[in-house]
């Protein structure tokens, strides 16, 4: 079974209130299995035009990162986010299928 990812695209206006969303969120991410691969680091973005922050959260099955989304414990988190950031997120499921250098 593939694995899911988030790809979040995030602009935060308030680090201060942005840090209860963080903490909310680490609640839903635990129980549904998400593991941050990135998270906000250094980036350079040679096309287009992202946010200041790209965030990438891999879930154990595509499932898992759909049901986290829709949890309660997200919805929670995402309440405290509002005002806080603008944020585009894409929710993916993993390719395991042949690569370049196969």
């Amino acid at each position: 079974m593939a694995k899911g990812y988030w790809v979040a695209f995030a602009d935060v206006h308030d680090p201060e209130g942005y840090k209860a969303y963080v903490t909310e969120n680490a609640k839903a991410f635990r129980k549904y299995g998400g593991r941050f691969l990135t998270r906000g680091g250094p980036y350079e973005a040679p096309e287009g035009k992202p946010r200041s922050r790209t965030v990438v959260i891999e879930f154990p099955t595509y499932q898992a990162a759909l049901e986290c989304y829709r949890s309660p414990e997200y919805a929670k988190a995402m309440a405290l986010r509002q005002g806080k950031s603008i944020m585009d997120l894409s929710i993916v499921e993993g390719y395991a299928g042949p690569q370049p250098m196969d």
